[in-house]
């Protein structure tokens, strides 16, 4: 056991630590140098905020209980971003545009900023969050009771819950940020995301390398059942799926983190990717640790702390404080992000809808709303703190907590009818949404939340044996008489299904109003839509002044200056005071939202600038008519550019075509005359031989060798022939092994030197690489080196001919260069020359048939290099050969 004194003192000082970061961070941000703060690791090791306690002891804990099971949390949150990241990216579009500022201000802005639709998320939000924010409180309190042995877990949990209020309320609420963003508390939540990571996978390598003796013991060790094909791909392992899937888009902390908090959308794509590896290396060790637990332990132990425990129990004290360290980060991390979103929904959507309620109608506000906001929020996290600590007095301890992870997924999870079906269908309603949030989630209390507790809260044993009233058709888990063998599927497939059955049915038996019409078209169409043009349809008017009164007060003196500067600059106004458009009020509204929410944004321009005019239906209808005819052209420009695109297609084909037609007959012609030369000399001197004047002895050597000779070039002609027929066919044999293309090069070089003396040209060699080995064919790639050294001499109309041949290592491929000082070649012979027959402008008729070059390069590709012409900074040309690196090179 550790020092119960020792152990505050880490905790201390680990929250020091991120009181540190939160702190550089605010401050960074406040002077602008937000390089790091913005950079896509921070913000996806941000979204891992998901790996809460509940995954960090209780995967284990349940991949001891159910084995494979535990998977489902972490494949749901992985299909999202590697399949879905569109409807993410979607998402954050939606966010910027609206200036959204909760999970519950999306759903309220899209349905017309509804007021009463903000204040229905905002609750199963709260009833939501606040048995998970327990369950974090009580995995502080039982794993500081496994590493002490103190047995009052309420006061650990009392104080945890102080400690981090106090935090979040420092760095979560110390001002009104436009866009509600948090620097300082998003970098220590990128940094709890890498402790507890580590710690997980120390403990993972400790119990699997160091208990265990590898992989294949420890699943040698595996109880019999654990892992069961009939417990994979069920009912039940759907409907984890599912929810863990749905909680990364709905639940308010993942919310919060991956919208809210974004400040670039391409971080997305980063994010598809290192998101998923991160849930990868965070389950890796999770069922090593459950299999070894079991073994290790009792019956009866709790395989919730196995990741405690297993290291306690072979005396790795310093590794138990480690695994501790991670736990406690991931439930802090959770607590203070989740604490923050749901204060501000309360604050944005309950407290200022009620203050703004105090005002006579027609008045504005007055006061200071800025300090009401911040107060309002500092509040809302005492109390949800204060929730979260009574339900784990009332409850702790109890089986209730051990699911309440799910219970708490299945509960958010109603909100994912209105958002998914309000971010893809413009005729869905405010109505629609109303009816399935509230049916969904009072079936969710009914079938799921209360009969959890087994009779301990409101709902009593006889209640949940026997229905209310005896009446048993609608008992909790039997409603109609249709019973569930698991309770979470049972109560999923309940309350989703009416929630997205009643939605679906009231939307298309109701009207949108006008307001709820435009933001449909906004959120549907947010790539194609634009924000300022939309609202050009409202008709709205109000003085500059109490526009401004009304800014300053939520926004600030300083920020509201600068925004209404800035926008009379966009006017052209030579003052500070931008004239009282329609554009500018929808602008104002705006930048409000993303610091009240688009509901009480809304409600707070109305009182002041009045209704909108009467006519907004019908320039609605226009709006939807306009939009409608953009979507039409723009389908048509779309074919349009593919009809463009298809018929440049066919014409880059039928050149093609014709230039292959044209070098078909050119190559015809050419072959025919390569033939008919040496067949003449041997017809020609065969008729000599065989006519009636015979010839001296002396002339028939001459003749049968100049016919032999001959025959011997016809025979070398259709040898090159056949064999480049092959290369460009990948029939020719050609095997390969690693070599040194050094090695090579210098007996090439040293093969060749009579030839360089006879014509008198100076060789020079650079440093050729050592160590470095190619897959190539050693005759192969002589034959190209010679054949480049040779035209090297014979086409070198230099008077003090001169070659040097340089060679490089790349990181994948090894180059040779081949550099003459003659005349080169010119850009337009550089492709010419590697067609068939082709010869340079500097050679002559009798200089070969023009072979020698396609070949070499048909060699080269064929061993997955390349033979070109390069050009240097002066024009002057040169031959380089590539080759790629054999991966066993140094």
């Amino acid at each position: 056991m550790l020092s119960a004194n020792v152990l505050v003192l880490v905790c201390v000082a680990y929250v020091a630590i991120l009181f540190g970061v939160a702190w550089l961070g605010d401050r960074r941000a406040r002077e602008g140098k937000v390089g790091w703060l913005r950079s896509p690791l921070v913000y996806t090791l941000s979204i891992s905020i998901y790996c809460t306690s509940w995954t960090f002891y209780g995967s284990v804990g349940l991949a001891a209980r159910s084995g494979l099971e535990f998977t489902t949390i972490y494949l749901g949150p992985t299909l999202v971003f590697i399949g879905w990241w569109w409807l993410l990216r979607k998402l954050l579009r939606i966010g910027r545009s609206q200036r959204i500022t909760s999970i519950a201000d999306l759903i309220s802005s899209r349905y017309g900023k509804s007021a009463s639709l903000a204040v229905l998320v905002t609750v199963i939000a709260v009833m939501g969050t606040t048995p998970y924010i327990s369950l974090q409180l009580q995995s502080i309190a039982l794993s500081f009771q496994a590493l002490t042995g103190a047995v009052s877990q309420s006061e650990t949990a009392f104080l945890a819950a102080c400690g981090l209020a106090v935090f979040t309320i420092l760095f979560g609420t110390r001002s009104l940020d436009a866009n509600e963003r948090h620097h300082g508390v998003v970098a220590a939540i990128a940094l709890e995301a890498l402790v507890k990571l580590g710690a997980l996978l120390a403990v993972g390598v400790f119990v699997t390398f160091g208990i265990a003796s590898g992989f294949g013991d420890v699943f040698e060790q595996t109880p019999e059942g654990l892992i069961e094909a009939s417990k994979v791909f069920d009912a039940r392992w759907t409907a984890m799926l599912f929810l863990s899937a749905t909680a990364i888009i709905c639940l308010p902390r993942q919310f919060q983190v991956t919208v809210v908090e974004n400040v670039d959308e391409k971080h997305l794509a980063t994010a598809s990717w290192m998101f998923p590896l991160y849930l990868l290396l965070m389950t890796l060790f999770v069922l090593p640790i459950a299999i070894i637990g079991l073994n290790t332990f009792p019956a009866g132990a709790n395989p919730d702390m196995f990741v405690l425990t297993l290291p306690l129990q072979a005396g790795r004290e310093d590794l138990a404080m480690l695994a501790f360290i991670g736990g406690f980060s991931s439930a802090t991390s959770m607590v203070i992000v989740a604490t923050i979103a749901i204060s501000t929904m309360v604050s944005n959507h309950i407290i200022m809808p009620l203050a703004l309620v105090l005002y006579p109608q027609g008045t504005e506000p007055k006061g200071d709303l800025r300090g009401l906001l911040l107060m309002s929020r500092r509040i809302a996290i005492l109390a949800i703190m204060f929730l979260g600590y009574l339900y784990f007095e009332l409850t702790g301890g109890s089986n209730a907590l051990a699911s309440i992870g799910l219970i708490a997924f299945a509960g958010i999870a109603q909100v994912l009818p209105s958002l998914l079906l309000g971010l893809f269908w413009r005729g869905a309603t405010k109505a629609g949404a109303l009816a399935g949030l509230i049916a969904g989630f009072t079936l969710w209390v009914y079938t799921l939340a209360l009969p959890s507790f087994e009779g301990a809260f409101l709902m009593s044993e006889a209640f949940l044996r026997d229905g209310p009233f005896g009446i048993g058709w609608l008992r909790p888990q039997a409603l109609m008489g249709v019973e569930g063998s698991d309770p979470l599927v049972y109560s999923l497939i309940w309350s989703v299904g009416l929630n997205l059955l009643l939605f679906c049915t009231v939307s298309l038996f109701t009207k949108q109003f006008p307001l709820e019409r435009l933001q449909a078209a906004l959120f549907v169409d947010v790539f194609h839509s634009s924000t300022e043009e939309s609202h050009r349809y409202i008709q709205r008017s109000a003085a500059t002044e109490d526009l401004f009164a009304l800014a300053q007060r939520i926004l600030g003196m300083g920020s509201a200056r600068r925004l209404f500067a800035e926008i009379a600059r966009g006017q052209g106004q030579s003052g500070v005071m931008p004239r009282p458009t329609d554009a500018f009020i929808a602008r104002l509204e705006r930048e409000l939202a993303g610091s009240v929410g688009a509901a009480s944004a809304h409600a707070m321009v109305s009182r002041v600038v009045g209704a909108e005019d009467v006519s907004l239906t019908e320039l609605i209808e226009i709006a939807d008519e306009t939009q409608r005819l953009i979507e039409t052209s723009r389908q048509l420009s779309e074919k349009s550019s593919e009809l463009e695109k298809t018929l440049n297609q066919l014409r880059d084909a039928n050149d093609r075509l014709r230039t292959l037609d044209a070098q078909k007959d050119e190559f015809l012609s050419q072959i025919s005359h390569e033939l008919r030369t040496p067949m003449t000399s041997v017809r020609s001197f065969s008729e000599i031989l065989l006519g009636e004047d015979e010839p001296t002895s002396d002339e028939a050597k001459q003749f049968i060798a100049i016919i032999h000779s001959e025959s011997l070039r016809l025979t070398r002609l259709l040898d090159e022939l056949l064999d480049l027929s092959r290369l460009e066919s990948g029939t020719a044999s050609m095997p390969t092994e690693p070599l040194d293309p050094s090695a090579e090069v210098e007996a090439v070089v040293a093969s060749m030197a009579p030839l360089f003396d006879e014509e008198g040209v100076k060789i020079t060699v650079g440093d050729l690489p050592r160590d470095v080995l190619v897959m190539a064919n050693s005759d192969r790639l002589r034959q190209v080196l010679i054949n480049l050294l040779t035209n090297a001499v014979k086409y070198n109309d230099s008077d003090q001919p001169a070659i040097s041949v340089e060679a490089r290592a790349r990181r994948r491929r090894f180059e040779v260069d081949v550099i003459d000082n003659g005349g080169g070649v010119s850009r337009d012979e550089a492709e010419l020359i590697f067609e068939k027959f082709a010869r340079g402008v500097r050679s002559r008729n009798e200089q070969g048939a023009g072979l020698g070059l396609p070949i070499s390069r048909a060699i080269m590709q064929s061993m997955g290099g390349d033979l070109t012409v390069e050009f240097k900074t002066g024009g002057a040309s040169f031959f380089r050969l590539s080759i790629g690196r054999h991966r066993g090179a140094v």
